[in-house]
């Protein structure tokens, strides 16, 4: 107790000291706050950004949710502290702690953390070193917290395997509650540390990088992954559920401003589309959706919850959605006059898109975005895009004529492939769009193009090629800022040097993790910021690791080479991403899954998963197109 109070004293004097005090003293309308020491198990969640971006990221909103809703467990969040607040952290020998009872990390049983992008790494190290905890796992004994993460970029854990416990893959919902049952059963009897993550490894969807050992070839290509225990699996596949879980309705409402103030609603996971740069896409199958019914009551209940005036339907491609007419027309009917801005991202270039864009009252704020990605035919067969320049122009002719005045177009370059000439006609059709844009509401109209630089993901059928040099991407860049030019049209552009670091960061194996570790000790974090940037840093870190940056970032993987993550099964079949890619290579387009079924694996890998009840077979959903959710039957 004198130790909390002096925890408390200390921050009173150091809370008027930095920008925004909101961001570390909890309390906001929502938060839960049980008492510490009735509760057995206490978990941290933590997001490594500041408190503005991650407050509001729907995976760790539901888990919050989920996890105090047990009488047994408490949840309480973390956050990057912004660099002002770190310096006065460390001056003053505060340990990190969470908002909630201002405990320090350290004296959880769980910490979790979320990592959705791979340039949260090196503040993932700063904020276990900030915590006053050992940040290599070897150096974790039993009285240290339990290292957990998960989201899209533990996909490819290898860079951060020395410095994690377990990764949890795929959907955590599920597993991070059977990782708590275990931990209780392991706390209660008293077992050294490898018994709690020789046991939490046999969970589905768990890996424990401890009880695995690399092996390279001479070349310094990936050979295997030794097992060093023989009741722990060869393979790690994803957690899949049969259904999207339990949706949260009691949003924390910020005390300060944040980049997202809204309700979020997830409508539907998982995509049928089959872009070949997707990672989202390939990782997230198969399609499973909420019902119409289900989506108005969690809105219903998040606004009495909340008081939030937004409301974003999140998918990865909203106008698939089985029921997406009915949704928009039941959303526009029940909320109607109460000055609810709806937002529908993601969604398909076609006029049914703008037509439900048109029904969603106050929909206009910020414009209307569609994500052509590539504008020349063959880049659009290369990574599997089937949309003609007459569909984007009609559509783009319907939006203006329904009133928006900014029309924003994502695309990459840097596709595999890629010539100038393909670069060029990125430039031609916004100008193309533009014109039409004139024709509808005259020069008012305005074109907004975000050319972002492609990155080959795992688990996707371009995980074989190499990234794009830096001087080829400035020199396409130079293009399109020579081209658009002039009134009506933006361009932003993706800094070179950040591609290549995703790159790397995202490629790389379990030899990066000395990389991550120096450039951290060296200055590196919030390594997704612009103003943080320092490219030179991790350079000297790969330097003093004897590792050359270019190995994971440019090198083209032969079709055969065996990759650092192919122990983690994501549903989808290795054999079926290498089709894909060959498909690239012949310009063969395939069509969206919900026609017809390509064998992409997802279906066996569930029936495999359900070993607990082997009567019941599941049909992917991906093949019932127009048919309501109701109707599919899915296992819980």
């Amino acid at each position: 107790m004198n130790q909390e109070k002096s925890l408390l004293n200390r921050l009173e004097r150091i809370l008027p000291l930095v920008e925004k005090p909101g961001r570390y003293v909890g309390g906001e309308y929502n938060s839960v706050v049980k008492n510490w020491g009735e509760v057995s198990t206490k978990i941290a969640l933590v997001f490594p950004d500041i408190y503005d971006i991650g407050l509001s990221n729907l995976g760790l909103q539901i888990l919050y949710e989920n996890i105090n809703q047990r009488e047994d467990c408490l949840a309480e969040r973390a956050y990057s502290p912004w660099q002002d607040m770190e310096e006065l952290l460390r001056k003053n020998e505060i340990p990190l702690y969470s908002l909630e009872t201002k405990s320090p990390l350290k004296d959880f049983d769980i910490i979790g953390f979320t990592l959705p992008y791979e340039t949260l790494y090196t503040n993932t190290l700063n904020l276990l070193n900030l915590s006053q905890i050992p940040i290599r796992s070897e150096n974790r004994g039993k009285y240290f917290p339990l290292i957990v993460a998960g989201g899209h970029a533990t996909y490819n854990p290898e860079p951060m395997a020395p410095f994690i416990d377990a990764f949890l893959i795929g959907e955590g919902e599920e597993i991070l509650l059977e990782v708590i049952n275990a931990y209780q059963v392991w706390k209660k009897d008293d077992l050294s540390k490898n018994e709690l993550l020789l046991k939490i490894s046999s969970i589905d969807g768990v890996y424990v990088p401890s009880l695995y050992d690399p092996q390279y070839n001479s070349d310094g290509t990936f050979l295997n992954m030794k097992i060093k225990n023989k009741n722990v699996p060869k393979k790690v596949t994803k957690r899949i559920m049969g259904k999207l879980p339990y949706a949260p309705t009691r949003f924390i409402v910020p005390s300060i401003g944040v980049v997202h103030n809204r309700i979020a609603v997830e409508i539907m996971r998982g995509c049928t589309r089959g872009c070949r740069f997707c990672h989202a896409g390939m990782i997230n199958r198969p399609i499973r959706e909420r019902t119409v019914q289900e989506i108005i009551q969690t809105i219903e209940t998040g606004l009495e919850n909340t008081g939030f005036e937004e409301v974003a339907l999140l998918s990865l491609s909203s106008s698939d959605y089985t029921n997406v007419l009915e949704l928009v027309e039941e959303i526009s009917n029940k909320f109607a006059g109460k000055n609810l801005t709806i937002s529908l991202p993601s969604l398909r270039i076609d006029s049914f898109s703008v037509e439900l864009m048109e029904k969603l009252k106050g929909s206009r704020q910020g414009g209307f975005t569609l994500a052509p990605e590539a504008a020349s035919e063959r880049m659009r067969k290369i990574i599997n895009k089937p949309i003609s320049e007459e569909m984007l122009l009609s559509t783009a002719f319907e939006i203006f004529k329904r009133g928006w005045h900014t029309l924003k177009l994502y695309f990459m370059i840097g596709h595999p492939s890629e010539t100038l000439e393909d670069v060029a006609e990125i430039a031609a059709l916004c100008k193309k769009v533009l014109a039409v844009g004139v024709k509808a509401i005259g020069r008012r109209a305005k074109v907004h193009a975000g050319v972002s630089t492609f990155v080959p993901k795992p688990h996707t059928p371009f995980q074989w090629v190499a990234c794009d040099q830096q001087e080829s991407i400035r020199q396409k860049q130079n293009l399109l800022r020579e081209e658009l030019k002039g009134p009506g049209l933006k361009f932003n552009w993706t800094d070179p040097k950040e591609t290549v670091m995703e790159a790397w960061l995202s490629r790389g194996d379990r030899r990066l993790a000395e990389v991550i570790e120096t450039a951290w000790k060296n200055g590196a974090k919030f390594d997704a910021w612009q103003d943080f940037k320092n490219y030179d840093i991790w350079i000297q870190a790969f330097s003093e690791a004897n590792l050359e940056p270019d190995f994971y970032v440019h090198r083209e993987r032969s079709i055969d080479e065996i990759f650092p993550w192919d122990h983690i099964h994501p549903g989808v079949k290795k054999t079926y991403l290498k089709t894909e890619y060959l498909n690239s290579l012949s310009l063969r387009l395939r069509g969206d899954c919900r026609e017809q079924c390509y064998a992409c694996g997802i279906t066996q890998t569930f029936n495999h998963l359900r070993k607990e009840d082997p009567g019941i077979v599941w049909k992917c959903p991906n093949l019932s197109p127009r048919r309501s959710k109701n109707e599919l039957s899915i296992p819980n």
